[in-house]
């Protein structure tokens, strides 16, 4: 059978010669030809051509010169115009389809998806709650995307070259590869809409990764920020107002109110009302996007007063070297104290277990107070105020118990 296909020798097809009055049509089999032509003088074309029936008519389709294409080449071609045509499929219609496709790729726009980042992070900067978020979000893409991908044009990124970006991360780092593969799946999709590229969403989760990759939860366990037992509080606001500084005045109140601490770092002098002891904090900096009031304790202005003589301009509550104080500062703060084994968010878990330990105040009034989001929307629904004077009574049993350790509070909570 490899006789019958195979034919002609690169010797029969460099002296191959044309007809006297017609092209020299010689035959390799299987269909195809090499067709010798004579131009001006003595000059002689030699090309490959596909001879083929197809509907009952026959077809002839050039697969180039002899050049550019060699003996060996042109038998590849023609195997796999024989496949096409045994799916039933007529080859030249399946280039000029595929020519025509090509050229309308080419006439798209095109954007390296390093280009597309930059260009989503600036559309949705401005509807971004603070800068932070779209620092984040420069951050990881161009520490874990850029250098696989970043070049890549958005319309060949693909499955492969998405999960060569998370399988590196996906199990020792869990939550970033989740973050990360969520933005990639936002800015592919931006992409798509703004014409970049086309098809299915290579990052998508459900119905396509969640296949590939197994999920979040089952590759690492949630960690909680590190808190101090409730019951060595006392203790530690007793070594902490021996610390100087911005810093330990800061975290104090952060403690005494179980803010959040971008919440109290961020907070403007002109939030607080000193004579109904309130604190606003407005909507752009809080986490579920909705003000917020923070009932504030005699201890609590009385630290605002010890920090306002420090401050360089009348803006920031709590003042750093630019702006507002930073986290940094009370971290290195708590590694002074020897305390570095805690975190600053973890005293909002120490508020809350000794809310729920020591005191008979219902869950809703400390998770309001706690500025957590409700998950029931029936309970949501119900419950449209911010439940303030029970809050109120919460954080003068919280400031009792912080200055005292005493089970006064205790007292307090069950009249509540």
């Amino acid at each position: 059978m490899a006789r019958e296909i195979y034919k002609l020798s690169s010797g029969k097809v460099k002296n191959a010669q044309p007809g006297r009055r017609w092209p020299g049509m010689h035959a390799d089999g299987g269909g195809l030809y090499l067709q010798v032509t004579r131009g001006d003088g003595e000059t002689i074309h030699r090309s490959w051509i596909f001879r083929f029936a197809t509907n009952g008519r026959e077809r002839r389709m050039g697969l180039g010169a002899l050049d550019s294409v060699s003996l060996a080449d042109a038998r590849q071609k023609a195997a796999d115009a024989r496949k096409l045509l045994a799916s039933g499929i007529d080859p030249i219609e399946a280039r000029d389809a595929s020519r025509a496709a090509a050229a309308a790729a080419s006439n798209k726009p095109s954007m390296t998806f390093d280009a597309c980042c930059e260009a989503y992070i600036a559309a949705h900067r401005s509807g971004w709650k603070n800068a932070k978020h779209g620092a984040q979000w420069s951050s990881t893409l161009t520490t874990y995307a850029s250098p696989t991908i970043g070049t890549t044009a958005a319309r060949e990124i693909d499955t492969a070259a998405v999960l060569r970006v998370l399988e590196p991360i996906w199990n020792d780092k869990a939550e970033t590869a989740s973050r990360v593969r969520g933005r990639m799946e936002r800015i592919l999709d931006w992409a798509k809409i703004r014409g970049y590229r086309d098809g299915e969403n290579p990052a998508r989760w459900r119905g396509h990764l969640d296949q590939l990759l197994p999920r979040r939860s089952k590759v690492q366990r949630v960690k909680h920020h590190p808190a101090l037992p409730y019951a060595e509080l006392p203790a530690f606001l007793t070594r902490l107002r021996e610390q100087n500084g911005v810093a330990a005045r800061t975290l104090e109140f952060v403690i005494l109110t179980a803010a959040r601490t971008g919440e109290v770092i961020g907070a403007k002098v002109g939030e607080i009302n000193r004579i109904e002891k309130v604190w606003t904090i407005p909507a752009e900096r809080m986490k579920a996007e909705r003000e917020h009031r923070v009932p504030l304790t005699e201890r609590a202005l009385a630290l605002l007063d010890e920090v306002k003589p420090l401050r360089r301009s009348r803006a920031h509550l709590f003042p750093g070297l630019h702006g507002g104080l930073s986290n940094i500062a009370m971290l290195k703060l708590l590694k002074r104290m020897d305390s570095d084994d805690i975190t600053v968010h973890g005293f909002r878990s120490t508020f809350r277990y000794w809310a729920a330990e020591r005191t008979s105040f219902p869950s809703e009034v400390v998770e309001m107070a706690l500025a957590h989001t409700i998950g029931d929307k029936v309970e949501a629904a119900y419950r449209r105020g911010d439940l303030f004077d029970k809050r109120r009574r919460l954080m003068d049993a919280w400031a009792e118990y912080c200055e005292h350790g005493q089970t006064a509070a205790e007292v307090v909570a069950i009249r509540a």
